[in-house]
Parts: structure tokens; C-alpha cells; sequence
């Protein structure tokens, strides 16, 4: 009786060898599409345009639509933020009357005097800058809320930055806002720079 050999271990091992290469190529192609994905929804940019006023804006895709008791054309927030509130994007308008116009330093004293009534109130500065062209007054400010107030419910307050300019345009005035957990403001004022660059109001 004769027993026959043979040396199939360098073809089998070859065979396996392209099979590895495929399904290394088959994660990296998924890995890749993934990545491009995840960048569009966190590069990407939904546009708001106000009804019946000439104001535009894009804010960042991933952020959504937040409820508020207040008279806003647009309140949106970043469900991502690692806080208990959640950074906010705020825009208000008020209309001007042609035959008496505000300065800017009154529009500038009647906001601030507002923004004392919030819990922890501190004002941090302003400064005279422009958004879309048009003369701004920017300021920055602190205050605490409570963002989860329910009984025996463990919960710290949070302290809040807020930045806000307040553009006067031609017959109305703009308020947009931005407000941030103290953690995570340099992040967001660094978004908010990216949204300003967007506005139009004219």
C-alpha cells in the first residue's frame, strides 16, 4: 500500500490569505462610510428662515427644536451636551418705531436690566462689534438654574454662560442668544461664532 502526500498547506494558506485582505477591505470600506455619515450629521447645517422678516441663519444639524414660554422666533438645543441643561440657541425681535429710534446703549441698559432677574445674575462685559454688517452691541453673562427641580430628586444646579448680541437693524432689533453650561461654553462659543457667520437681516 502506498500513501500519497501532498503539500497543499502554502495554497490553502494563500487562499486564506486573499479571504483576509477582502474582509479587511469590506470593514474599512464600512468603517469609512460610517465616519462619512457621522460627519455629515455633525458637520452638517439645517437653515431657518424667519416668517414674514428678513433674518436667516443655520444652526448645527444635530441640534433640535426646544420648547420655550417665551415670544421666540427660534429656540434650538444640542441634546449632546454632557449637562443636565443643555446648550441653547435663542433668537428673539423686536420692532422699532422709524419715528423714535433707540441707541444702542439704551437697547444695551433695557437687556441687562432684564437678564437681573435671573437666578445668580452676574455680568461679565459688553463690547461694540457688528453682525451682518450691522452695528451690535455684544455682551456676556452668568447665572444658575435648576434644570431638574422635582422632589427628593438629587440634582446640582448648573452654572450657565450666556453670550447675546443684539443687532439693530434698520426697523428691528434682533436678540441672539447663546447659553452654555460653564464646562462646556468654549465649545459652544466656538459653534456660535460659525452660526453669526451665517446671519443675514437684510
Amino acid at each position: 500500500m502506498t500513501i500519497q502526500t501532498t503539500e497543499s498547506g502554502p495554497l490553502y494558506g494563500l487562499r486564506m490569505f486573499r479571504k483576509d485582505i477582502g474582509v479587511a477591505l469590506v470593514v474599512l470600506v464600512a468603517l469609512a462610510a460610517g465616519w462619512l455619515l457621522r460627519a455629515q450629521a455633525i458637520g452638517g447645517v439645517k437653515q431657518f428662515q424667519a416668517p414674514d422678516i428678513p433674518l436667516r441663519l443655520a444652526y448645527p444639524a444635530s441640534w433640535s427644536v426646544a420648547d420655550s414660554l417665551q415670544d421666540v422666533l427660534l429656540k434650538v438645543s444640542d441634546p449632546q451636551t454632557d449637562s443636565a441643561f443643555k446648550t441653547t440657541l435663542t433668537v428673539e425681535s423686536r420692532e422699532i418705531d422709524p419715528a423714535s429710534p433707540i441707541d444702542m446703549q439704551t437697547l444695551l441698559d433695557r437687556r441687562v436690566d432684564q437678564h437681573t432677574k435671573l437666578t445668580g445674575y452676574h455680568f461679565v462685559g459688553n463690547s461694540d462689534t457688528t453682525v451682518a454688517g450691522v452695528s451690535s452691541s455684544a455682551l456676556e453673562y452668568a447665572y444658575v438654574v435648576q434644570p431638574i427641580d422635582q422632589p427628593r430628586r438629587a440634582a446640582l444646579p448648573v452654572v450657565v454662560r450666556a453670550r447675546e448680541y443684539i443687532v439693530a437693524a434698520a426697523d428691528r432689533t434682533y436678540y441672539i442668544t447663546l447659553a452654555a453650561p460653564e464646562n462646556e461654553f468654549d465649545a459652544a462659543s466656538a459653534q456660535f461664532d460659525r452660526i453669526l457667520q451665517t446671519v443675514q437681516v437684510q
